[in-house]
């Protein structure tokens, strides 16, 4: 189950650790019933690694907000509308996990990115707003972190195993292309030209 990027999700197999994976860019959301990893490089994005442990369903998204780069007059405008296309992310993950069979009430969550790394998005500090979205979102819908790691000035790639919830994470103090930042700049630039769509009704167990 895929993502609300036009793009689907590329699939492969991972020789490193010998078994089937997906690999999320911007703006894309994947859940697994099966035994699959999944991958993302996040500079200032947020991914979500949502999973149920009873059933081992999970899955993973990787977002982030528009800019609020606007007048203070029109800041708390923005800011709400920018929350929405947060909320549809994460609406939209926990959808398709319960519709995968994972019980909303079991689910838990592991959170990374919003660093300080693409150049245009410092001033504005937009990985913190991410980071602090993403955070608040989920104390809202009472899902635990688990863990988390957010902000600061590095990158990260993460590896995420929905089947029994374990993710391990490379940080990247240097960037050796410019990939990462490209795609999120387009992600954003992508955002913000386009309004945002409606809220997702969530199923409840």
């Amino acid at each position: 189950m895929a993502s609300c990027n036009f793009e689907a999700p590329i699939s492969y197999y991972d020789k490193r650790f010998a078994t089937d994976a997906v690999k999320l860019l911007p703006g894309q959301y994947f859940v697994t019933t099966q035994n699959k990893m999944l991958v993302t490089v996040l500079g200032s994005c947020v991914a979500a690694c949502l999973f149920d442990p009873v059933s081992g369903i999970g899955g993973m998204n990787h977002f982030m907000l528009p800019s609020v780069n606007k007048t203070a007059e029109e800041f708390d405008k923005m800011q709400g509308m920018a929350a929405k296309y947060g909320v549809h992310a994460m609406e939209l993950l926990i959808n398709d996990l319960v519709k995968a069979g994972a019980s909303k009430k079991r689910i838990k969550a592991k959170i990374f990115g919003g660093g300080r790394v693409v150049p245009s998005f410092v001033q504005n500090d937009v990985g913190r707003f991410n980071a602090e979205f993403v955070t608040q979102f989920l104390n809202t819908e009472r899902i635990p972190i688990l863990a988390s790691d957010l902000c600061d000035t590095y990158a990260r790639k993460i590896y995420f195993f929905p089947s029994d919830g374990n993710v391990l994470m490379k940080r990247i103090h240097e960037l050796n292309n410019a990939t990462i930042i490209e795609r999120e700049s387009q992600h954003r630039w992508e955002l913000s030209a386009r309004a945002p769509n409606g809220s997702v009704d969530l199923f409840e167990d």
